[in-house]
């Protein structure tokens, strides 16, 4: 399992993610491994993975489009489908394909659907920068959304607890 994070992290590395995108995916890593341990149903080598590969796409941009990309630079590389699904919904609480096309991203279904993908995507809105955080706060800091998505980030989080008792 060591060798996979450090291939991980190598990744991230040359695809040009900042120390500071790296320390993130650690954390968002962490998080989502206690998740998946407490949860029969879950894959965690797959939620290690797709943990830390979620924000590869930041390598290249900033933007919303960070999850796309990075997607499909894994895909591109041959990561499995499995991996690749999971960087592309764990954006705030997923994305419909018309919220994709609304936001200027190409018209796919970003939703997260299996538990592996709801598990990374919940723990990356538990973590601000390398910091863990309630779901509360996390909500609170994004305002700015409307309350459809942050109404779907309760759910979302409601979910994942329920299923990680």
């Amino acid at each position: 399992m060591p060798e996979r994070r450090d291939r991980c992290i190598e990744l991230l590395k040359s695809a040009g993610c900042s120390p500071k995108v790296i320390l993130h995916c650690r954390a968002v890593c962490a998080c989502a491994e206690e998740y998946a341990r407490r949860c029969a149903l879950a894959d965690p080598a797959l939620v290690i993975t797709g943990a830390l590969l979620h924000d590869i796409g930041r390598g290249s941009t900033h933007s919303i489009g960070h999850a796309q990309r990075g997607a499909d630079l894994l895909r591109e590389k041959g990561f499995p489908e499995r991996v690749a699904r999971i960087v592309e919904c764990h954006t705030g609480a997923g994305l419909t394909a018309d919220e994709c096309t609304l936001l200027g991203l190409f018209p796919r279904d970003c939703m997260p659907r299996t538990i592996e993908e709801k598990i990374v995507t919940h723990a990356d809105n538990l973590i601000a920068g390398s910091t863990r955080v309630s779901i509360d706060e996390s909500i609170a800091s994004a305002i700015h959304l409307p309350k459809r998505i942050r109404q779907r980030m309760y759910r979302l989080a409601d979910e994942v607890e329920l299923l990680t008792q």
